[in-house]
Order: C-alpha cells, then sequence, then structure tokens
C-alpha cells in the first residue's frame, strides 16, 4: 500500500509545488528519541552531481516534497570506489520527522551531462535500524540513533546509500530493497527538470581530474 501511495503522490505532484508539509517542528520537545532524520547527497571527488527536486515518504506516513535541497558536495577522499568512511556536510533543508521508507529524486548529473531520476526502498531491517537505539552511547552515556543517512551519486547513475556511523563508527552501507534509475526517454516526473538548460560543461578541476582515466573513473557498485 505505501509503494501505491507513493506512486499516486508522484503522479499528481507538481514539479513546482512549494517545499512540501510535514517539514520538521524546531519546538518539539525534547527526547531521547530524534525529533529529526537527516540526509544528504554527495559525489565522487571531481565528478559533480547536482540533486534538483526531492519526494519522501517516511515510515510514518508522512509526505515532504524538496525542491530546495541542501549542495551535493563532492568528496575529496571518494576516489576510484565508495568508502563507508567519508561524510556529506549536513545543510538546513533536507530534514524529516521520522526514517524515511521511500526516496524519490531527480538529478543533473554534470560528469555524465544528463538528467537522471531515482526511486528508492529502504528495507524494513534498515527502517527499523534507525528507529532502535543503537548500541553506541553520547559522551553523555545517553541513546544514540541512526538518524542520518546519505545517498551517493556515481557516473552511470549510480546510487549509494548509507546511514552515517555514530562518533568515530564507520558508515553503515545499506542494500535499499528496490533502487531503479533511468535517464532520458524513460524518465517520468523528471524529464526538463535542470540547473542546467543551455548544457553541462565541465571545469578545469573536472578536466584535470579526468585525464588520462577511463570512463566510468572507477568502480561504484
Amino acid at each position: 500500500m505505501e509503494i501505491m501511495r507513493l506512486a499516486g503522490l508522484l503522479s499528481v505532484l507538481t514539479l513546482t509545488a512549494c517545499q512540501g508539509a510535514g517539514q520538521p517542528n524546531a519546538t518539539a520537545a525534547k527526547s531521547d528519541v530524534p525529533t529529526e532524520w537527516k540526509f544528504n547527497f554527495f559525489t565522487p571527488k571531481a565528478l559533480p552531481a547536482l540533486v534538483t527536486f526531492a519526494v519522501i515518504l517516511d515510515v510514518d506516513g508522512t509526505d515532504y516534497r524538496f525542491n530546495t535541497l541542501n549542495s551535493t558536495p563532492d568528496m575529496d577522499k571518494v576516489i576510484g570506489e565508495w568508502n563507508n568512511d567519508s561524510r556529506a556536510p549536513s545543510g538546513y533543508w533536507n530534514k524529516i520527522k521520522s526514517p524515511p521508507r521511500h526516496l524519490f529524486f531527480c538529478w543533473d548529473s554534470i560528469i555524465d551531462k544528463k538528467v537522471y531520476e531515482t526511486r528508492l526502498t529502504f528495507a524494513q531491517s534498515d527502517t527499523e535500524k534507525m528507529r532502535q537505539p543503537s548500541v553506541h552511547k553520547d559522551y553523555q552515556g545517553d541513546p544514540t540513533y541512526y538518524d542520518n543517512i546519505q545517498v551517493g551519486l556515481a557516473p552511470e547513475g549510480k546510487v549509494a546509500v548509507w546511514l552515517v556511523g555514530i562518533g568515530a563508527e564507520p558508515n553503515y552501507r545499506v542494500t535499499p530493497s528496490v533502487v531503479t534509475t533511468v535517464s532520458g526517454d524513460k524518465l517520468e516526473l523528471c524529464k526538463g527538470v535542470t540547473r542546467f538548460s543551455n548544457g553541462y560543461e565541465y571545469d578545469k578541476d573536472i578536466k584535470d581530474f579526468i585525464k588520462g582515466k577511463k570512463y566510468p573513473y572507477g568502480n561504484w557498485n
């Protein structure tokens, strides 16, 4: 039923809709359980992309729509393959009240010079991991939670997902139960959604980095 609800939601969305309902309440009462979960996107070094629109359905059935999002930085230490240590910086916008169940987003791949559309569903085991206290405690001995999700975007439309580790703990790579990425004629909602309407160009840093390297510049599985 959740997948059908998300499909119905996406079918009626207008991509110029205002930032959606369900934004976190900054005045929520303090408790050990997080009042918000953060999500952020990033790319490997010098292989840039930009997320332009996102929709999330959380585990409690609340939907969120974002056409203003945090930046999509490239990570200097992500070269040639993913790692479980690099952490994408957080920002102001990418926050929801409960762990995500379904995530849909449009993104410009500057390195691939195309628009991608990605849909993914978190496995139930991973949403439960986000809702339960970690075995780790904070510096005051209080419970901690996996309340930060990061999504890596690579050439060929490859997508990887982690729960950010707590303290010095490595990030926890998760495998979505469903993940699909399409482009070109297969785009549904993301057709024409781009910040690069005049085309994509490589700056000097990109050209210098990919010189002599073979596309897709690493293994991004």
